[in-house]
């Protein structure tokens, strides 16, 4: 019997996505926020994405036998409940109703699941409900589909799940065995949202411009350890500083903040100006660093004797998007192995569940070795979506786009490249792409100003082709993904500074032709005209917005900016010139 699995993410309310599974292979991953084009897509569930993946996949509806759901309910005699109630002792109703009611939100989510599944005409009755415990969800995206023969050592840093947002634990012969959870309040990843809240940044987004201002302030010049406690065994919020609820929360504006009125007295007001200002700068260095230490106190502490054993170690979550904590991690004394699932957020969980459940049907999940899972277009469409769009912007059909693209950014253009399959995850992977020219100068002021319009502080991202990556990354030491933030040598640092951070390392992504046979022949073409074996790579949207899915979408994100070039497939598109008027 052929087992299709559909794994639905969405249940803590953003992020949703599909991802199905054809018995043991993973055949397609879409995130909503692609197709209903709002990031995050909050409140939503993922059925235009299921719809793409069963589209992608030949299939209807009613040949799905399996839908996995990354959340489950928890019995009232979990320990993780009466937790939650007891710290959250200061505000009653929230710590009766958690401990009483503490399943409502499945409750809620079953109802939406069950009109989602008649709307993708799936049988009720007949299609098994997988539910799979978040964190075991997460786990099971970064060990099931990289299986060892030997023991895996799993940590789970995540923003919220039922209860559990850390996880500790391994895998072994296609079983995840958990040794310790900690629950909410208690969140490394909701310490680091406090602090991005406080420093003015939205949660899920401005995490990630935290993390990236760190490097330019001084960790200890301001100690944040009065945030958390750890023992080296335990760890614990002061949830009278952040993490708070009800009456403790800072207002401003008749908005509640993820911290208390007592953080502001500590630290000083809220930002408000420049973030690179003391004490701010400071600040994001410090709760960076403190980050880190504790995920490593963790780790060291609870998964030792697993690491002693086979120095593998695979992580997820949404807290491990952070590259940072990526390269700390991975640079233990005692990991030998470091996996970092590339698509840890939430919407990965769609796969992390769905892996899960084939697995506890005893199939071995097929290796997964890219993540180029969502839907791809032909020239055709591609001319059309020209052809359909108001201002009817210049195309062209070519002979070699590879070779057109490397003469138009050897010339210093900026180039929008849009081909194959679109990338599942957070990052750009070189077929929903911005792609420039590393060496030419003034090179990051276009950008900005044509497209991105990010802050001057934050720098871009390379993709690599392998062979020069072996010189330019550390030996060993290579992502495919940009997961990972890794140390360049000085001589390249000098060379390419455009691509490398304030402490001397960068995200990049390495490009294989087994992973990816079409950026890789644009980056040999880039290379052979100009000898700079890598591009900067920046994703193909506006700020705000959503990763480009459609040719729809990436013209009309093309007319919108101020980019003179886009190549969709084996087309080239241009702007009208305009006409001049007397």
């Amino acid at each position: 019997m052929t087992v299709v699995t559909l794994g639905l993410s969405g249940a803590i309310g953003h992020d949703p996505a599909a991802a199905l599974f054809i018995n043991e292979k993973l055949i397609a991953a879409v995130e909503e926020e692609r197709l209903v084009r709002r990031k995050h897509a909050k409140g939503e569930l993922p059925y235009h994405a299921a719809r793409q993946c069963l589209q992608i996949a030949g299939l209807r509806g009613s040949d799905v036998t399996h839908i996995a759901i990354p959340y489950a309910p928890i019995s009232f005699f979990s320990k993780a409940r009466w937790h939650y109630a007891y710290r959250h002792w200061y505000a009653p109703d929230r710590s009766i109703d958690s401990l009483f009611n503490g399943n409502r939100r499945y409750r809620r989510y079953l109802i939406d699941l069950r009109m989602l599944m008649e709307q993708l005409h799936i049988s009720t009755s007949e299609t098994r409900l997988v539910p799979i415990e978040h964190q075991l969800a997460h786990a099971s995206s970064c060990y099931h589909l990289n299986e060892s023969s030997e023991k895996t050592a799993i940590f789970c840093v995540d923003s919220k799940g039922e209860y559990s947002n850390i996880f500790l634990g391994y895998g072994h012969e296609g079983k995840i065995v958990k040794i310790k959870e900690f629950y909410n309040p208690d969140s490394l990843c909701g310490m680091y949202a406090a602090l991005t809240d406080y420093l003015g940044f939205e949660i899920l987004d401005g995490e990630f411009k935290v993390m990236g201002i760190a490097p330019f302030g001084d960790p200890y010049k301001y100690d944040l350890s009065s945030l958390a406690h750890f023992d080296g065994k335990n760890f614990k919020v002061n949830n009278k500083l952040i993490s708070t609820i009800g009456l403790r929360r800072y207002k401003a504006k008749s908005k509640g903040h993820y911290f208390s009125k007592k953080l502001v007295e500590m630290l000083g007001p809220r930002r408000a100006g420049n973030l690179m200002e003391d004490p701010y700068v400071h600040y994001a260095a410090a709760i960076q660093k403190l980050y880190e230490d504790i995920s490593v106190g963790l780790i060291t502490y609870y998964l030792k004797d697993v690491l002693e054993e086979t120095g593998r170690l695979a992580v997820a979550g949404t807290g491990s998007m952070n590259i940072r904590l990526n390269r700390r991690l991975s640079s233990l004394p005692l990991v030998k192995e470091y996996t970092v699932h590339p698509a840890c957020s939430d919407a990965g969980t769609a796969i992390g569940a769905a892996s899960y459940s084939v697995r506890a049907l005893g199939k071995k999940i097929e290796p997964v070795t890219n993540m180029y899972l969502g839907p791809s277009y032909d020239s055709d469409q591609c001319i059309e979506a020209c052809l359909l769009h108001r201002e009817k912007p210049e195309w062209e059909v070519l002979a070699s786009p590879y070779e057109k693209a490397a003469e138009l950014l050897a010339n210093g253009q900026l180039l929008a490249w849009f081909r194959g399959k679109m990338e599942f995850g957070p990052r750009a992977l070189g077929n929903r792409s911005i792609l420039a020219n590393p060496n030419q100068i003034g090179i990051i002021d276009a950008i900005n100003h044509q497209v991105k319009f990010r802050e001057h502080w934050r720098p871009f991202s390379p993709s690599i082709i392998d062979s020069f990556a072996k010189d330019f990354l550390p030996k060993g030491q290579q992502d495919e993904y940009m997961s990972v933030s890794l140390p360049v040598s000085s001589h390249w640092q000098e060379r390419y500074p455009v691509v490398v951070y304030e402490d001397g390392t960068t995200r990049a992504q390495v490009v294989t032709e087994k992973a990816n046979e079409d950026f890789y022949r644009l980056l040999e073409a880039f290379q052979a005209r100009t000898g700079h074996g890598l591009l900067i790579n920046a994703s193909l949207n506006r700020p705000g917005e959503a990763l480009v899915c459609t040719p729809e979408d990436a013209v009309n994100m093309f007319m919108g900016t101020d980019l003179n070039y886009m190549i969709m497939e084996n087309v080239l598109v241009t702007k009208r010139e305009e006409s001049e008027t007397w």
